[in-house]
């Protein structure tokens, strides 16, 4: 595996470097087109496309884009040539952990940016590094349904989350844009609030909102795949919850009244609460765990048999009539808060517990 603090040193050398050198450095690597994002984007997102490209089985490797960027601009950069498993072509996969282990990152460079709606509101963006993990819940998770499993191995490219799901002052910036596909009410959510959630949107006005976004910015925003959803909601972790294996009023904000497992009971809040309120989990994403459900693009299928594993969204049969929700919600039981905990809602359907969060970049591709 590529030494974490080696490929940290050479994500910020390229980031630091000035856009016209690297536009150089793309030429000099030729990645394929769209692995990495047009000028036009952060430049942050850009760089780590062109690492995760490099270190791809396609890629030309850490190696020898390291040596480029030596050899081009004449920076010191890291030695890359005694780093087992990360070679330019032909490198072995790292043995697959079993079920129930953490995942296993490709990459681990922490990054963000924000993309700016208005004067005075922006998205924050929160770099999620690319890995594998397995998706589902075990057969003894307590609350566990069936159409969690069965659990199987997702490779996940590295992606930009909303560091938070889509607040009011958000979606009101967003609102006063103009159409793609559909008009967009300005203030339609039930608990009101800047920093509240938006709420009582449906799966229709997510994806308008992120069309919207995607124009405003030059780059492409979405909702997340399932995958990607859960993937980085884990964190890294392989509990019922990214912070553990119960949880508590503390944490998130879910109808504390009920417990899970061996947690406490405590207080129920009835309503939406500021984003940003509880702990993020390991990426620095809040908000996971209840306060909303939030859309994914995925339609429902009562199980993953048949599943993509790349990380990309599964549009293809299922139930066309109903979308992805995940997360739980201010009204929902701590069961239905964990991280593999997954439910359909029609395409059209509001309510004062659904919202979402965008991404940009990764598994673009739909399945």
């Amino acid at each position: 595996m590529t030494d974490p603090a080696k490929r940290s040193r050479l994500f910020r050398l390229i980031a630091q470097l000035p856009l016209a050198q690297f536009e150089e450095l793309i030429f000099a690597t030729q990645p394929p087109p769209g692995n990495v994002s047009p000028g036009s984007a952060a430049q942050a997102l850009r760089v780590g496309e062109l690492l995760v490209w490099a270190e791809s089985p396609i890629g030309c490797g850490l190696e020898t884009l390291a040596k480029l960027t030596a050899d081009i601009f004449g920076l010191e950069v890291p030695d890359f040539s005694q780093d087992g498993g990360q070679q330019a072509h032909g490198s072995s996969s790292p043995t697959s952990p079993e079920p129930g282990q953490a995942v296993s990152f490709v990459d681990t460079e922490p990054s963000a940016y924000i993309e700016t709606l208005n004067r005075n509101v922006g998205l924050d963006m929160v770099y999620v590094p690319g890995g594998t993990f397995w998706m589902g819940s075990p057969k003894k998770e307590l609350g566990r349904d069936s159409h969690e499993g069965p659990e199987h191995r997702v490779s996940v490219p590295a992606f930009y989350m909303g560091k938070y799901p889509v607040t009011q002052a958000q979606w009101y910036a967003v609102s006063l844009l103009e159409p793609v596909q559909r008009e967009l009410k300005p203030q339609p959510s039930h608990f009101t609030g800047d920093r509240h959630p938006v709420e009582q949107v449906s799966w229709d006005d997510a994806v308008e909102f992120c069309e919207r976004v995607s124009r405003l910015a030059g780059k492409q925003y979405r909702l997340p795949s399932e995958a990607e959803w859960e993937y980085a909601c884990r964190a890294g972790t392989n509990m019922p919850f990214y912070f553990g294996a119960t949880i508590t009023p503390d944490l998130a904000n879910y109808d504390g009244s009920q417990s899970y497992g061996d947690g406490p009971t405590g207080i129920y809040r009835e309503q939406t609460t500021e984003v940003g309120q509880f702990p993020p989990n390991d990426f620095g994403l809040y908000d996971m765990h209840g306060n909303v459900c939030e859309w994914c693009q995925d339609v429902w299928h009562g199980s993953y048999d048949g599943a993509p594993t790349n990380g990309s969204a599964w549009r293809a049969g299922g139930d066309q009539d109903r979308r992805i929700l995940r997360g739980g919600s201010w009204y929902d039981n701590p069961e239905d808060c964990r991280s593999a905990d997954r439910d359909g809602f029609a395409p059209d359907g509001i309510g004062s517990v659904v919202g979402f969060r965008v991404v940009c970049g990764g598994a673009i591709g739909l399945a």
